[in-house]
């Protein structure tokens, strides 16, 4: 028997669409942690892999080992460090966003810890000041 796939309000947010199917058990603020850092050691290790992969279909070569070293220059150095820092980020970033978005699904609430945006703003954030 096939499943319906469940159709969201058109304009309505991942929370209140979670939202509005009842949950039957609180979730573990435990299940949360070891959730998140799994998510963020699974990241780092794809994205050791994601910037060395990229150094090489870009320059054809194995990315520097290390920036102190002599033989590399210091322009290969330093554009290592931010190509590779700069891949590591994103790919963390996306890791723990999916990661938060199952939990918000599965949930229907928002992990541990974690405001919601409009709460936030209206709590009293401060407008930027015009110059």
């Amino acid at each position: 028997m096939a499943k319906k796939a469940k159709k969201g309000k058109k304009g309505a947010s991942l929370i209140e669409q979670a939202a509005a199917t009842p949950n039957r058990k609180a979730p573990s603020k435990g299940a949360w942690k070891v959730m998140d850092r799994g998510s963020s050691l699974v990241g780092g290790l794809l994205a050791a892999r994601a910037s060395a992969v990229a150094w090489r279909v870009v320059t054809g070569h194995k990315p520097p080992t290390s920036g102190r070293h002599p033989e590399v220059s210091t322009r290969e150095a330093v554009t290592w460090a931010v190509v590779g820092g700069g891949i590591i980020e994103l790919v963390k970033v996306g890791v723990r966003r999916s990661a938060a978005t199952y939990w918000v699904k599965s949930t229907g609430q928002l992990p541990p810890g974690m405001k919601p945006l409009a709460a936030a703003k209206a709590a009293g954030t401060k407008k930027e000041p015009v110059l």
